[in-house]
């Protein structure tokens, strides 16, 4: 549960290496891999344009389209790792197509009604809602999705590997007290409940923090070009979430 961070692994498994790998190559796999990245990140870019004022339809039409063009290798001809951070990449492309190439009748013929990611708009609007009013800009929503979805990322891996090892009742019990959750309970009421004392609870509790801050560190790993600038994404996106 607790190993360390595979580094040689993680950079060659990031956004950017799947990016370049789609734009350089016709491979399925590469396709394939840049289609799941999208359905992983299509959320923080819909509430962007949601925030900037697209109602609920244009805002689901545009995250859209512009996944389309980036599936059909548009935007990943300018993709540049030595830019740094794969959220600026994504945020950044994702403006210039809403300044200079959105024209939504247009769109829907060069598109032909095709959809290449599924998006569940009424799940997307209903996760928008509970966004705070007026209070943020849309880059700042856009931040603080793009950070609660890595957070996200490293709760279901921390999940599934609970499951795998036959404990996924255990983290069920014990999830209520990982960062950002409440639990009523105590751990010798936990404990109880699991057959083990209240030590054991307490120390399953910090291992489970402790996995779940290196599982966050990779996924934020995955999303920069260099070692090097995982700490400092990380203080911003922690800054983010502390904003109100």
């Amino acid at each position: 549960m607790s190993e360390p961070i595979n580094k040689a692994g993680v950079f060659a498994t990031t956004h950017w290496t799947v990016v370049l790998a789609a734009g350089d190559s016709g491979s399925p796999e590469a396709a394939a891999a840049l289609e799941e990245l999208c359905r992983g990140y299509w959320y923080p870019l819909y509430a962007y344009a949601r925030r900037a004022g697209q109602d609920v339809e244009a805002a689901e039409d545009l995250t859209q389209e512009f996944f389309a063009r980036l599936l059909q290798k548009d935007y990943l001809r300018v993709a540049d790792r030595r830019r740094g951070r794969f959220r600026w990449f994504l945020l950044t492309a994702f403006k210039c197509f809403l300044a200079n190439e959105w024209d939504r009748q247009k769109a829907l013929k060069r598109g032909g009604g095709q959809r290449p990611i599924a998006l569940d708009s009424l799940t997307a609007e209903q996760r928008y809602q509970l966004e705070p009013a007026d209070r943020l800009s849309a880059d700042l929503v856009f931040e603080r999705r793009w950070a609660m979805t890595l957070l996200e990322a490293a709760r279901l891996r921390l999940r599934t590997e609970y499951e795998a090892s036959g404990k996924g009742d255990r983290f069920e019990l014990l999830e209520g007290n990982m960062p950002g959750e409440r639990t009523e309970k105590t751990y010798a009421q936990l404990g109880e409940q699991l057959g083990m004392s209240e030590g054991a609870v307490k120390t399953e509790v910090h291992r489970m923090k402790r996995r779940y801050a290196e599982l966050m560190r990779e996924e934020v790993a995955r999303t920069v070009a260099d070692e090097v600038e995982i700490d400092l994404e990380l203080r911003h996106l922690i800054d983010v979430l502390g904003r109100q």
